[in-house]
Order: structure tokens, then C-alpha cells, then sequence
């Protein structure tokens, strides 16, 4: 057991020296590999394009985290639209819950932009430049191999592109030009961000690779609690490939022929133990599995597929179009690696498991998205244009020069719409009391976050102690509201 447990390897990326394993995944191309090359670079459009094709005078997507603003197709959502967040949030975490619970780790093989950039980008480019699998590994032994040096500049190049698509997203393609075209010396802590996020990416397509699905995303080690016996999987259908063994040529298909072959050793012959040996059929593997070990090399993340459903699996398909092809040339049916669920697989033989598509939580994870969809729109559709805070002024609470009290009032106004807006200031129902301030009503332009101060003055006599003031704020398109503002003056 001690001799196992030395031969073990803890993760598909690691020897068992523990030192790196390099994977060099040998490319299947067959029909899955074709439809998810349509979809990745699709996937790599899309991505491109977000930040920049502009919906409503913005981004399609824009997550400006200075000025804390969110902007999804058209509809920017602020830091203080709490329970807008949250409702999104709770929705993208409940289409991933059920995209897991029906088809596994779709997402990480077809849709991840870690595993799109690096199997139709980077892996391809890779063979190009460096050659097949024989080469890459003669290469190891010369660092500084002229087209190992190669690769890596490209890498390089492909990293700084790639940075700065990411932070598009962050930024916005306006800022992103400035930083680009500019000279670094005008704004160096943008040029430090492209800097560093450049870096990143070159590391981790060049040497962090598939280490980033098997060790870093948190995604692998949750979906164990996310996926359940009918959950599509790519697996390994054991009742019909096990025993496993090479393919002979002279294997004999009907224990019946053996049983023929050997009649003629009857007799005293037989008695003889070289004969009884003679007599037995040849002991051969029953299953389809020729043990070819093309699903492990086509592999991305190193792991056996036949071992059973692991962590590490990213459900690529990779291992699927390497079997097929490999079922082809011996004439055997496809599928013995294919998209099925984990109760079919175990329970094959009797064919009592169907695939069921509505279940508890492919039933309640839709449910759940309705529910927040529709609170979503009903947010959005009560949503103001404007947003309004009343705030006292910075110092003391109040002033008391000649027998009046003044009472300092910041009003901070985002205008959410886009057009710009004139806002009047007044108060309501309080005729001891004025308002002043040094514009009003107030310009404030789409988008923008203003904060003007006003002074709320009055006599002493009509200020005792605190008096709540209402405080009308209204402009022309219909926003109109009414905030209480506390007036503080001496007590009686």
C-alpha cells in the first residue's frame, strides 16, 4: 500500500517529485472540437466587442469601478442601487447553479474565456511556432531555443492586446485610448495598471496554463455540491469498456471455436499438462477499450477520463473526439467516451435510468430566475431618473449671527437619465424660514454627481431646539420629491 501511495500523483499537474508536469495536450480534432471552435471564437468577438460597441451613448458593458458605476446594455446601475445588485448577483450565481446541474462544467470547456484564449489562441499558435509534441519536448532542454523565444514574444504581444480588452471593461475604450496613445510620464498609474495586468496575462497563458483550472478557480471545488446523479457529464461508459486491452489481431471472438480447436486433444493427449494448457481458450479482453491512452494525451488538464467523473475535468470534449476516432478505425460504435449522466452510466446494463431533464433543481433554479427577473424589472421600471441626498453641512450645526440662525445644507443630486437637468430647490410650508444659496435651480448634466450647498436661515424665535423642514427638489420632466431636512437651532 506504502509503494501506491508513492506512486500517486496529487494533482494531474504535478510529478510525483513534485515537481511541474508539463502538459502538452496532443489536438483531437473531430465534431465537438469543430462546434466548440465555432463558438470560442464566437465567444473571443463578443468578448472583443462589449467594451466597445456603444448601446445608448455607452459601452454595451462598462464596470467603472472609480466612479462606481455598472453599465449593462444600456442600463448603468450605481452603488447605491443596492438591491439592483444584489438581484443581479443572486441571478448570474442561479444560471450558473443551473447551467452546472444540466450540463457539469459546460461552462469552463465551451464558454470560459481562460480556456477559449488558450485552446483556439495560444495552443494553436504554440504548435505552430514550436512544432508537434516531439519538438516541444527536445525544446526543454535548450531554453533559449530561437523558437521558444519566438513564441514568447507573440505571447507577449497577444498579452498586451489582451490586457487591454480587460481593462476596457474597467475603464472604458475612451480612458483606455489615453493611456495607450499617451506618453506613460502623463498618467503613469495608468500605465502601471496596463503594465501589470499585461504581465498577468503573459504569466498565465505562457506558465500558469491549466493550473489555473485545476488549482486557482474556486469554480472546480463547488461543483460537486451543484451537480447530482442526472447531470450531463462527459464520462466513460465502463460497462461496456472494461476489461481494457490492446487490440490483437488473432483474438478469438467465441469461446465455442476455442472449445473446437482444442476437441482433437482429446484423449490420452489430453492427460499431458502441455496439452490441457493447449486446451484452454485464449484469455481474452472482453471490453472495447484498446487502451490506447488517446483520451489522457488529448487531455488539456492531465487526467485519466476512465478513472471516473474528477475535479479536474473542465468537460472539453477533447477526450470524446479522441475516442470516437480511435472506435472508427476499429470499427467499433462511437460513445464509449460521450455526454451522459452518472446514473447511466452505473446502471447501463439494465437500462431502467432515463435522463431526467426536469428534476428539483433544474425546476427550482428556473423558478428562482423568474422570481428575480421579474423583481429586477419591477425595480427598474419604479427606478427614478434622479436621485436625491440631503446632507448637513461640515462643522458646527448651526450659527446664530444677529438674532438669526443659519442652518448649512448640501444637496447632492445624480442626474441618471441622459439629458441634463435643471433642478429648483425650495422649501415647503415654512414661511419664517428662506432658503439661499448661490445657484438655483441647479444644472446638472447627464451621468453627473453634483453637491451645492444652501443655507437654511430663519429668527431665533422660529428655531427652538430642531424643526423638521421639508425640502421640495422637482425638475421639468417630472422628477419631484419631497426630503425632510432637520433645522437645528439654540434650545428654549
Amino acid at each position: 500500500m506504502g509503494a501506491n501511495l508513492t506512486n500517486e500523483r496529487v494533482l494531474s499537474t504535478m510529478n510525483v517529485d513534485g515537481s511541474r508536469r508539463w502538459l502538452r495536450p496532443a489536438l483531437s480534432a473531430g465534431g465537438f472540437w469543430k462546434r466548440r471552435a465555432m463558438v470560442g471564437w464566437g465567444l473571443i468577438a463578443l468578448f472583443i466587442a462589449l467594451p466597445i460597441v456603444p448601446i445608448g451613448g455607452k459601452p454595451a458593458v462598462l464596470l467603472d469601478l472609480a466612479r462606481r458605476e455598472f453599465t449593462f446594455f444600456g442600463t448603468t446601475l450605481y452603488a447605491t442601487d443596492t438591491v439592483l445588485l444584489m438581484l443581479a448577483m443572486l441571478g448570474i450565481f442561479l444560471a450558473i447553479f443551473l447551467l452546472t446541474a444540466l450540463f457539469g462544467r459546460a461552462w469552463c470547456g465551451w464558454g470560459c474565456p481562460q480556456t477559449v484564449y488558450m485552446e483556439y489562441v495560444f495552443r494553436p499558435l504554440e504548435r505552430l511556432i514550436e512544432g508537434d509534441l516531439k519538438a516541444q519536448v527536445a525544446m526543454d532542454k535548450q531554453r533559449l531555443h530561437p523558437r521558444r523565444l519566438l513564441k514568447y514574444a507573440v505571447y507577449a504581444v497577444l498579452a498586451v492586446v489582451l490586457a487591454n480588452v480587460f481593462l476596457a471593461y474597467f475603464v472604458g475604450i475612451e480612458t483606455l485610448g489615453h493611456w495607450v496613445l499617451g506618453s506613460p510620464g502623463d498618467h503613469p498609474q495608468g500605465f502601471a495598471i496596463v503594465l501589470g495586468t499585461s504581465v498577468l496575462m503573459f504569466l498565465d497563458f505562457a506558465w500558469f496554463r491549466e493550473q489555473m483550472c485545476v488549482v486557482a478557480c474556486p469554480y472546480a471545488r463547488i461543483q460537486s455540491a451543484l451537480l447530482d446523479k442526472q447531470s450531463l457529464i462527459v464520462a466513460y461508459d465502463r460497462g461496456r469498456g472494461e476489461p481494457r486491452g490492446k487490440l490483437r489481431k488473432t483474438r478469438l471472438e467465441d469461446t465455442s471455436l476455442a472449445r473446437a480447436a482444442a476437441a482433437p486433444l482429446a484423449g490420452d493427449a489430453a492427460d499431458s499438462p502441455g496439452a490441457s494448457a493447449a486446451a484452454q481458450p485464449t484469455s481474452e479482453p472482453a471490453g472495447d477499450c484498446v487502451d490506447c491512452g488517446a483520451c489522457v494525451r488529448t487531455c488539456p488538464t492531465g487526467i485519466d477520463i476512465r478513472d471516473g467523473l474528477q475535479m479536474e475535468c473542465i468537460s472539453c470534449t477533447q477526450c470524446i473526439d479522441a475516442c470516437d476516432a480511435v472506435m472508427d478505425k476499429i470499427h467499433k460504435p462511437r460513445g464509449l467516451v460521450r455526454y451522459s449522466s452518472q446514473d447511466e452510466i452505473e446502471q447501463r446494463i439494465s437500462q431502467t435510468v432515463k435522463h431526467k431533464l426536469l428534476r428539483v433543481r433544474t425546476i427550482l433554479y428556473p423558478a428562482g430566475l423568474l422570481v428575480i427577473g421579474a423583481l429586477f424589472l419591477a425595480v427598474v421600471s419604479n427606478r427614478s431618473d434622479s436621485e436625491v441626498t440631503l446632507l448637513r453641512g461640515i462643522g458646527a450645526p448651526f450659527d446664530v449671527q444677529g438674532g438669526n440662525v443659519m442652518n448649512q445644507m448640501r444637496v447632492k443630486i445624480h442626474n441618471h437619465s441622459t439629458a441634463e437637468h435643471q433642478y429648483q430647490v425650495e422649501l415647503v410650508g415654512q414661511p419664517g424660514l428662506q432658503l439661499v444659496g448661490p445657484e438655483n435651480p441647479l444644472k446638472v448634466k447627464k451621468g453627473e454627481v453634483r453637491t451645492v450647498g444652501f443655507f437654511v436661515t430663519g429668527k431665533v424665535e422660529a428655531v427652538r431646539g430642531s424643526l423638521d423642514v421639508p425640502v421640495r427638489i422637482k425638475d421639468g420632466n417630472g422628477f419631484d420629491k419631497t426630503v425632510n431636512f432637520k433645522v437645528l437651532g439654540p434650545r428654549p
